[in-house]
């Protein structure tokens, strides 16, 4: 008889049941780790791909100066308006720096890294492999403004009115949240329905943690001009704030973070103040006289010909050029297929032909942008001039009706002229194609052969720079018998029919990073073509462009990342919902001589919260 069949002995007998509870409860401890999250080990930080660069005894980020001395003031320059001090709502329109200056994250973002972010509020994270879930560990030492401690209840809290009554972007990502549990007074886990979207514990590590005992559900819905209360290194200084006109963040000098790694070298200033201008040749001479102390040049043409002045000549203003690893982004001219004038493609496919880049650059911009040629230009995640891989053409198989073949194939190439302005190539092929969406010339118009409607447009412009642009286009436009419209209105209208897709075209700008993930559902998706406040201006409803933000979303390893991003990239370009306009190769930035940067550089090239000013 095998020793399987022999009877058991009584010491087996007695273990037996022993062995069974313990291989019972392990199987059930396995289940609830698989089920809530609990398996992953402490870690100070998480990376979208991989590992996070920096190790637990980072002292500071090496693109930081950590002996920056404190103290001065720097003033920044904007163009526009505001009427609330709240930046979490659609209604209203919020002054920059709320979000970083008073309001932290959980977690800190590296700026040397594509997409990795290290202990801010919280000090450790619990990450399963699966991302199926999160746990943040709060710092004991965490405080608002007001003194109180930054708990488990303010990240709930947040969660909650975010999910309700935030910005469509922040009802997008936080619906995504199945299950938000508090462990103790400073530990809270977040539960996802699954893995698919390995960014969610990132989304997470990013998201505002509001001061819950001073904030209900509906006060945090209201727009306000009284100075709120945040965790971050700030304070809004109320007796310096004009509405609409100036707002100053004076640094606290309670703040709980200062020493931080994350921290280090960071938010020099004693005082940050923006200043609002009507326009931006306002702002430009605000900047020659000193009133303003850094700008951000985005005009080739003034970096150019326009700082022939004597503080620029003798030095007090440095002008200086910083390198940017980022892909560029999308600049381009938006057309809202909501309208009728937008809703054939190949009235769209038209308006990008009758662009003239070179004109245009050569004519308004001495020649010094680069023509954008993908959504992720001047990166690895750009389409343009790589043919599509194996695991592109497996992602877009079932979605090849919405991809050209010449952009699979990467040999598209965006019209090229020969500079005139007057190019008859591309305005013949143009003209072909409006006549094959059915229109015809009646006289000098462009008219439909069976509505007999004009196609005509209305460019909305909020700055002269736009006005500018959109003028130099619409001659090209009316020459084959659009009707244009150019439209320049006040900052608050403008963000107003934003907000509502009330235009035809505007020009917009879609930064990118190294790591693109939730932020396209809320420019891109289907589900938001038509939720004010979502940044889907063209309205694109696409059902590839869908299934390529889950599958970049759900990419477990760089390659597989790229592949995804690259076939997003070939659909939107496949839509011709923009016309692409141009970027700068490097960042143009000018200066008055008391600012002094660090040495270190980062992907996003320079940031001026590393800054510090040597006059005292």
């Amino acid at each position: 008889m095998s020793s399987c069949c022999e009877a058991p002995s009584a010491q087996a007998r007695r273990i037996a049941p022993r062995v069974l509870r313990v291989v019972w409860l392990t199987a059930l401890l396995l289940l609830a780790q698989t089920q809530l999250g609990w398996a992953g080990e402490p870690s100070h930080g998480i990376a979208m791909h991989g590992r996070p660069l920096h190790a637990p005894e980072m002292a500071h980020f090496p693109y930081v100066n950590p002996q920056a001395p404190k103290g001065g003031r720097i003033s920044l320059g904007a163009v526009g308006t505001f009427d609330s001090l709240n930046p979490f709502i659609i209604k209203g329109n919020a002054p920059p720096g709320l979000r970083g200056y008073v309001y932290e994250s959980l977690m800190a973002r590296a700026l040397d890294e594509p997409f990795s972010l290290y202990g801010l509020l919280a000090e450790r994270i619990e990450v399963p492999e699966d991302r199926s879930s999160i746990t943040f560990h709060l710092r004991a030492a965490a405080r608002f403004s007001d003194g109180r401690p930054v708990t488990a209840d303010d990240v709930l809290f947040s969660l909650d009115v975010l999910r309700q009554k935030g910005w469509p972007f922040h009802r997008s990502y936080y619906k995504k949240v199945v299950k938000a549990e508090k462990l103790s007074a400073r530990a809270v886990r977040f539960v996802f329905a699954d893995g698919s979207d390995r960014e969610m514990p990132l989304i997470m590590g990013l998201m505002p943690v509001l001061p819950s005992h001073l904030l209900t559900n509906d006060s945090f819905a209201l727009t306000t001009l009284k100075p709120p209360v945040g965790s971050g290194p700030y304070l809004v200084d109320g007796e310096k704030l004009i509405p609409g006109r100036s707002i100053t963040y004076r640094r606290n000098p309670e703040y709980w973070g200062r020493d931080l790694a994350v921290n280090k070298g960071r938010y020099n200033f004693a005082e940050i103040r923006y200043e609002y201008f009507r326009d931006s040749s306002s702002l430009f001479e605000a900047f020659k006289t000193g009133a303003v102390d850094l700008r951000d040049e985005d005009d080739p043409s003034r970096w150019a010909e326009g700082y022939a002045f004597p503080a620029a000549a003798d030095g007090r203003i440095k002008r200086r050029t910083f390198s940017i690893a980022l892909p560029s982004g999308m600049t381009g001219l938006v057309m809202n297929t909501r309208r009728a004038a937008f809703k054939d493609q190949r009235v769209r496919r038209a308006f990008v032909l009758l662009f003239d880049f070179e004109w245009i650059n050569r004519s308004l911009f001495h020649g010094a942008y680069a023509r954008t040629r993908s959504y992720f230009d001047r990166s690895e995640l750009s389409s343009h001039g790589r043919p599509a891989d194996a695991e592109e053409r497996r992602l877009l198989a079932p979605y090849l009706a919405e991809v050209k073949p010449e952009i699979l194939a990467g040999v598209h190439r965006f019209p090229v002229s020969d500079g005139s302005g007057r190019d008859r190539r591309n305005v013949k092929a143009a003209f072909d194609l409006l006549v094959a969406a059915g229109y015809r010339l009646d006289g000098t118009r462009l008219v439909h052969g069976g509505t007999r409607q004009p196609l005509s447009i209305e460019m909305l412009a909020d700055t002269r720079s736009k006005e500018r642009l959109f003028a130099s286009f619409a001659v090209a436009l009316r020459r084959v018998g659009i009707e244009v419209r150019i439209r320049q209105v006040d900052s608050a209208q403008y963000w107003s029919r934003l907000k509502a897709f009330d235009f035809d075209m505007v020009q917009w700008t879609w930064g990118a990073s190294l790591s693109p993930g939730n932020e396209q559902i809320g420019r891109w998706s289907s589900q938001v073509a038509d939720t004010p406040g979502a940044l889907n201006y063209a309205g694109v409803r696409s059902k590839g462009v869908d299934a390529m933000i889950e599958a970049l979303l759900a990419a477990r390893d760089r390659p597989a990342f790229v592949s995804a991003v690259r076939a997003f990239d070939r659909l939107l370009l496949s839509g011709d919902y923009v016309v692409p306009l141009y970027h700068l190769p490097k960042q143009m930035v000018a200066h008055w001589s008391h600012l002094a940067a660090p040495a270190g550089s980062t992907l996003y090239g320079y940031d001026f919260d590393t800054w510090w000013s040597e006059r005292r």
